[in-house]
């Protein structure tokens, strides 16, 4: 028999120094190939982590590394809720003369990329530039995107970074948003949060690895299911108890009539599920039914 609690609270420790160091060293490598790479010295571009490992909810060092690069020499914008439909002067927006092409950053990247790790150890996805062969501290998926603004009125601009995929399809992140928002929640939660969503993610490849599931979930999509659990609910007497709390939330959200269409996404400016979201709420709700029997809850 399993104890949950001992696993719980291993499964829900943060990663040590020493890993934490080995993504950041990949970032540093990756920063110093594109610093060296002459045609991009000079432009306003900068380089950052983002995903699990920038917001501390990384659970296994073979993770990807995901790293943006993104541009700044111009932006990309919408107009939202309020302004929508009115013309972008109304915000203090004006045309870029920047000549340099989204084609050329990607091209400049990947030749950057290239040059220092080897064309072999470099794939091209849809999205990003994946360093393969052990060429880094860990493996890397480098992003090429463009700053973003969304404007939901006069006073209020959401800053985040726009990628345009290979496949033709403009996908809008805001990292910042999102690592504020964890921040936020993992303090009001006495740092339960965090843990929760470890925990959650070792639990699902505990449960995929005995075949008690077969589809796996996305790990962003586990941080955004325990972001939307409500404060109160964590910070309970054990891991087990705040555990139970959290499946039995996501499962109920995610009946017929449950709140689940109106979840967020931890950045707080995206639907969960809308959108042409890549997962579903039944994905979700066959998830939570089955950790909450596979931990034995009643």
């Amino acid at each position: 028999m399993t104890d949950w609690e001992a696993w719980l609270r291993t499964a829900a420790q943060r990663p040590s120094d020493h890993e934490d160091a080995k993504w950041q060293r990949t970032l540093a490598q990756v920063k110093a190939s594109l610093d060296a790479h002459e045609p991009l010295k000079g432009r306003p571009w900068r380089v950052y982590a983002k995903g699990s490992y920038a917001n501390n909810t990384n659970v296994r060092l073979n993770f990807d590394v995901d790293i943006a690069v993104e541009y700044h020499g111009y932006f990309y914008y919408d107009l939202e809720f309020e302004l929508k439909g009115k013309d972008k002067s109304v915000v203090g927006i004006v045309d870029s003369d920047d000549p340099y092409t989204r084609d050329q950053f990607k091209k400049d990247i990947h030749e950057a990329l290239v040059a220092s790790f080897g064309k072999d150890s470099i794939e091209v996805g849809d999205i990003a530039y994946r360093i393969r062969n052990g060429k880094t501290t860990l493996p890397a998926d480098v992003v090429p995107c463009w700053e973003y603004r969304r404007y939901d009125s006069k006073q209020s601009v959401h800053h985040g970074a726009r990628i345009f995929t290979s496949s033709g399809k403009v996908v809008n992140n805001f990292p910042q948003h999102q690592l504020d928002n964890g921040t936020s929640k993992n303090l009001a939660t006495s740092k339960r949060y965090k843990r929760m969503a470890r925990a959650l993610k070792k639990l699902q490849t505990k449960m995929l690895y005995e075949g008690v599931i077969k589809q796996e979930l996305p790990s962003y999509l586990i941080e955004c299911l325990v972001y939307n659990v409500p404060n109160g609910k964590f910070g309970a007497g054990t891991y087990s108890a705040d555990m139970r709390w959290v499946l039995a939330t996501i499962f109920n959200s995610t009946l017929n009539g449950g709140d689940w269409n109106d979840w967020k996404e931890v950045n707080g400016l995206k639907y969960l599920y809308r959108g042409g979201a890549k997962w579903t709420r039944e994905h979700v709700h066959t998830f939570a039914g089955a950790a909450w029997n596979h931990m034995g809850y009643e």
